[in-house]
């Protein structure tokens, strides 16, 4: 049975003036999202991702614009949206997000019960004692305890961690379809990290959320997301199921961010890192914008930008290496071990 598309972006181009010039932020990306699916999107710092996903709400900087393409969503195509009264029907209501940094997203002269609140007023449409008891019920919902209490209590009486429960709180009291979480564990610690990402699950259970997770760390989402999508300077260069992109992975990009990986480091060596830096986005790119850091680069990647070749049908790359006229490439030798573990325990 074929899934059902909550959200479909089609050919997107996002430019920005910056000094007189233009940069070109994210380039020709089509990507689908899936109803009630988890989707990670993935890459260095400065790929693109958190631009994609500000644009799904309207909250591009005022120098940033959608120069070509489309993102469907509940029947409308929100890249023609114009006015803040166009996006505040979608913005909240419907997709919501949970950003990085809670301290910067909570007011800190308010309690927090009167900030989730005011949410449930206001999408919800609850009053009185009803939006009270709804405020409670989400509290409890995101793993705070002693909740009558704590609905009166101040931002910075609150540690890290419940900082970042009380922003989930307050995303979730929307009532959105969609939940976009943009690096949510970053400021947090390994244990803290590993709560939060069990309660976004039980939350997108629990509420049918779609959830897009926004992150530079690959080991992150291993437990929490259906399928990834691979994102280099401004393109979606490999999308697959979980299991594909992290045990089958064909794109030279992807194999050298699970090569970075600290599990796969040996004690006393150096971590591995991906040599070189992204392009230059105000340039034109010609061919696989990879291609100046790849050691597998065919001379056809630095003249013309691979298609998608289709793996599954889950599964694409947009390499050279998959075409049937390019020589076999095998993954380093550390990933080939590594591969072949990860398909064994998936398999048992």
């Amino acid at each position: 049975m074929e899934q059902e598309k909550i959200l479909s972006i089609e050919n997107l181009v996002i430019k920005f003036k910056l000094r007189g010039q233009t940069l070109t932020a994210i380039r020709d990306i089509s990507l689908d999202l899936y109803k009630g699916e988890s989707l990670a999107i993935v890459g260095e710092s400065g790929s693109g991702k958190s631009v994609l996903v500000k644009s799904i709400m309207g909250l591009l900087d005022k120098n940033g614009y959608i120069a070509d393409g489309q993102i469907h969503f509940d029947g409308h195509d929100l890249s023609k949206f114009k006015t803040e009264a166009d996006w505040l029907k979608v913005r909240g209501k419907k997709i919501a997000m949970v950003t990085q940094d809670p301290m910067t997203s909570l007011n800190p002269l308010k309690t927090i019960g009167k900030q989730i609140e005011e949410s449930v007023v206001l999408h919800q449409g609850l009053k009185g004692n009803d939006a009270y008891e709804k405020t409670l019920q989400l509290l409890r919902d995101v793993g705070i305890h002693d909740v009558a209490r704590r609905y009166k209590q101040y931002p910075h009486e609150f540690s890290g961690g419940m900082r970042q429960r009380i922003v989930i709180a307050i995303a979730v009291a929307c009532n959105p379809q969609i939940l976009i979480c943009d690096e949510p564990t970053t400021a947090l610690d390994v244990t803290i990290q590993a709560q939060i990402l069990q309660l976004l699950t039980n939350l997108q259970e629990k509420y049918l959320l779609s959830t897009i997770y926004i992150t530079h760390d690959l080991g992150v989402v291993a437990k929490v997301a259906d399928r990834i999508a691979v994102m280099y300077a401004g393109d979606i260069i490999e999308v697959g199921q979980t299991e594909e992109v992290f045990f089958d992975a064909k794109h030279p990009y992807t194999w050298a961010l699970i090569s970075s990986l600290p599990q796969l480091g040996n004690k006393g060596e150096e971590l591995y890192s991906i040599k070189g830096t992204p392009p230059n986005l105000f340039k034109e790119i010609k061919g696989d914008a990879f291609a100046p850091r790849n050691q597998y680069a065919l001379k056809i990647d630095f003249v013309e930008r691979p298609p998608f070749f289709k793996v599954t049908d889950t599964h694409y790359a947009r390499t050279w290496l998959l075409d049937p006229k390019a020589p076999k490439v095998e993954p380093p030798e550390v990933l080939q071990a590594f591969f072949a573990e990860g398909r064994q325990y998936a398999n048992d």
